[in-house]
């Protein structure tokens, strides 16, 4: 091999070697939290303040970054499991309880957690409610496991009042449902966007809105599709580009984990999976300094991805059931006995960065 290289291949390799050496990674910092409960949901509004909810009625706020999580506790659901929080700001936030009938609930609050109101139990005892998604004005929507041949939705036009609303989903697969694993089978995005994903039937689809809930259309995906298997999460970057992560959850079905559209939820084609076994119970994408990153957690550890999902990255080995962002790139993974891992991005030189623009 020559001693020395013509000036444009060096030029080249220095060209292709630049993304890669200014490319910066995630930072993991562990952060204690008041409860031993299985946390599985995040909502993330700033780089100081973030909203947790889990096991046990737990419900935690942090106005801080996570030096100190407070517990905002709900009066008389120390029973309930919240797996899904939805925040717009670090004194409003709306709660799902999951399971049968009346376990099923949405609470809001708009003191910071001081106090809850509920706004919403489930009256039939045939419906299992998975997860609920809401848009910057409040408005939004949350949907059941399927009841009979339909998906009940019940859905809301200001975050307060929340009601059943009929023959707005397509109907449903032979025990077509969802997975309440991490609050991110089902997502709203802009001010119209939304998106529900599905499993448990002999096709994981993908439902899709883009006019704030009034009309669904479903798509099918190439996730494994099984009794226990489908869709557990959707994260979208914007009104085109998304995954669906999953896999199987119980039972003993194989096939693809992960898929990703690039027109909106219309089309789905499967693309590399996360490093770690098992199947994924959340995703997340993070603004950071060079564009859009991508989390996926489960309980066999943590990936990240910086190219929508064509290559994954070990992010630890840990166990989590659910990650956020918020719009500084800045955001947390939960999952068993009250854990908490903060995620920031810094640069291969170790310079954090904190305050990234969001790309959007």
């Amino acid at each position: 091999m020559p001693a020395t290289l013509r000036r444009p291949a060096l030029a080249l390799l220095l060209l292709l070697a630049a993304p890669a050496a200014a490319q910066p990674v995630p930072r993991l910092t562990p952060q204690p939290a008041p409860t031993t409960a299985l946390l599985q949901a995040v909502a993330v509004t700033s780089a100081d303040t973030a909203w947790l909810g889990g096991h046990r009625g737990a419900v935690l706020r942090t106005t801080d970054g996570g030096a100190r999580w407070a517990l905002r506790p709900v009066p008389g659901a120390d029973s309930l499991q919240f797996r899904d929080v939805e925040a717009r700001d670090g004194r409003r936030a709306t709660l799902l309880s999951i399971g049968h009938g009346a376990a099923s609930r949405v609470y809001t609050t708009a003191d910071g957690g001081a106090s809850w109101t509920l706004r919403f139990t489930n009256p039939d005892t045939a419906a299992f409610y998975d997860c609920l998604a809401q848009w910057p004005s409040g408005a939004g929507f949350a949907w059941s496991d399927a009841v009979g041949d339909t998906l009940p939705i019940v859905a809301s036009a200001d975050g307060i009042a929340w009601e059943r609303v009929a023959g707005r989903l397509p109907a449903a697969q032979p025990g077509e449902g969802g997975f309440a694993a991490s609050g991110t089978c089902a997502l709203a995005w802009g001010t119209r966007h939304g998106w529900i994903g599905t499993g448990n039937a002999p096709v994981a689809r993908v439902l899709r809105t883009d006019d704030g809930g009034h009309t669904w259309s479903a798509a099918a995906t190439p996730l494994v599709a099984a009794t226990g298997a489908g869709i557990a999460s959707l994260a979208f970057r914007d009104s085109l580009v998304g995954v669906a992560l999953g896999g199987t959850i119980g039972g003993n079905a194989t096939g693809p984990r992960a898929a990703r559209t690039r027109d909106g939820g219309r089309t789905w084609q499967v693309i590399a999976e996360p490093t770690f076994t098992g199947a994924v119970y959340g995703a997340a994408w993070a603004p950071t300094p060079w564009g859009w990153g991508l989390v996926a957690v489960g309980p066999g550890g943590a990936s990240w991805s910086a190219d929508d999902g064509d290559h994954w990255q070990p992010l630890d080995e840990g166990a989590y059931w659910s990650v956020g962002f918020g719009p500084t790139g800045r955001g947390w993974m939960v999952g068993p006995r009250g854990r908490v891992t903060r995620v920031d991005w810094e640069r291969p030189d170790g310079v954090l960065r904190e305050d990234a623009p969001d790309p959007r």
